[in-house]
């Protein structure tokens, strides 16, 4: 409703009534993001957008993943941290046979292995492993910092990378094998690299094993059906992008 006003005012007196209208806005954008963009470069235009600087997101998705990036504006920013540690859910592609060394199929191919027999025996006894909580190994090309430094920058540098563990909860909602893919939907607690399963999984059957697809489907109870696209979001309006806005949950507003 501010809007509408808002086109009424003339000169000084509208810019003043816009700075205001983009300081109130508060509230989260469901996006859902393409291959190859950067989750900081969807919040760049998403700034870009609104004209509004104090906008974040509830958990990178590395650039080869697609899905459900939660995008938050204005005050709704400061519920960054409690959003981040809702539970996701993911569904992806696991192909044995191939070790990268970024653990996905963006990285640096280290070595090519014939696949064996995987039977179905095998595959439930690796999965009740890596199942409920686990310790995971972090990937040594991630933004984890170790003494100050990101292990990803000592990655490329060719320098040693340390190995840090990480406990986290997997739930594995559904797979299914047909040689060399894994299919695969699995829920997991914040901080879960899902390339580090994939790569895990490679080394148990060993054949190695990389992420070749990956979709983040929901966080907590929001889906990626609900979310806009990269089409809308470049295309539309800003009274159109407003409309898609919506509250913050209830239990965390007043925090």
């Amino acid at each position: 409703m501010a809007w509408k006003f808002a086109v009424f005012a003339k000169g000084n007196k509208f810019l003043v009534i816009m700075k205001k209208i983009a300081r109130d806005i508060s509230g989260i954008f469901l996006f859902d993001k393409p291959s190859q963009a950067t989750s900081h470069g969807i919040v760049k235009l998403f700034r870009e957008k609104l004209k509004i600087k104090r906008i974040g997101h509830s958990g990178t998705l590395d650039p080869m993943a697609t899905g459900l990036l939660v995008v938050l504006v204005g005050a709704a920013a400061k519920c960054q941290s409690e959003i981040q540690n809702y539970n996701k859910v993911y569904k992806g592609i696991v192909e044995l046979g191939i070790e990268t060394d970024t653990w996905d199929r963006d990285g640096r191919i280290l070595k090519e292995c014939e696949v064996g027999d995987v039977t179905p025996a095998s595959l439930k006894r690796i999965i009740a492993f890596m199942t409920g909580k686990i310790a995971q190994n972090v990937p040594p090309f991630s933004a984890v910092k170790y003494k100050g430094k990101r292990l990803y920058k000592l990655a490329r540098r060719n320098m040693a990378v340390p190995i840090i563990k990480r406990q986290v909860n997997v739930k594995w909602l559904k797979y299914s094998y047909r040689k060399p893919f894994l299919r695969f939907k699995i829920e997991c607690s914040s901080g879960t690299y899902i390339r580090s399963i994939a790569h895990e999984m490679g080394i148990k059957l060993g054949c190695g094993g990389r992420l070749s697809e990956l979709r983040r489907e929901n966080v907590a109870s929001w889906s990626v059906k609900e979310a806009l696209d990269a089409d809308f979001l470049e295309k539309s309006s800003y009274e159109q992008l407003i409309s898609k806005l919506i509250a913050v949950p209830s239990d965390l507003e007043y925090r």
